[in-house]
């Protein structure tokens, strides 16, 4: 397995935001919860989700690897990208299935055992309304959450997307399946 090689450079999206042929409008997140494999495989099973790509976000280094990435030289975090149609699936629900079901947002620098800042909890805004959106569902679950830990997940404006090596897209369906760190429906607002 080869981690030594650069990332595709690609600026433009996955699939292009906005109204395509054949109807379906598109719009984008990109979050950051710890092993992209299980953020992404989580997101792909959601219904209203056209596609996904892991990649890396928030750093300063252009065109990192996954070595450079888990060297914590870089900032980066791992991330998700995900494609989503508004008529299906809502930007709130997105924000709040990754709140609640997809990663744990009270560990700082890791998740579950996976530990690291590439690892960090985030949400990468595009927008105002999604900044807004973002916060606003942090708000309603801190409120309800019973956690003796702050939650502790960023929302920051959406930096450039580097697209992590084919090998680690949609690393689960080639694996036949996989275990990540996910907790259970809102399992760490008991912790």
């Amino acid at each position: 397995m080869d981690t030594t090689s650069p990332s595709p450079d690609i600026a433009t999206p996955l699939v292009t935001p906005g109204q395509p042929e054949g109807g379906a409008t598109r719009e984008m997140a990109v979050f950051a919860g710890g092993c992209f494999w299980g953020v992404e495989d989580a997101f792909r099973h959601l219904a209203g989700v056209i596609a996904t790509r892991v990649g890396y976000a928030g750093g300063h280094t252009e065109h990192p690897t996954y070595r450079e990435v888990c060297s914590h030289t870089t900032g980066h975090a791992e991330a998700v990208e995900v494609v989503y149609d508004p008529a299906l699936i809502s930007y709130e629900d997105l924000v709040t299935a990754f709140l609640f079901d997809i990663h744990d947002p009270t560990q700082l620098n890791r998740q579950g055992p996976d530990v690291g800042d590439q690892y960090r909890s985030a949400i990468f805004v595009r927008d105002a309304g999604q900044r807004a959106t973002a916060e606003r569902v942090l708000g309603r679950l801190a409120g309800q959450s019973r956690s003796r830990r702050p939650i502790v997940t960023e929302v920051t404006e959406a930096p450039r997307f580097w697209e992590a090596e084919e090998y680690h897209q949609q690393y689960f369906e080639k694996q036949g399946g996989g275990a990540c760190h996910l907790p259970m429906s809102g399992s760490w607002m008991r912790a």
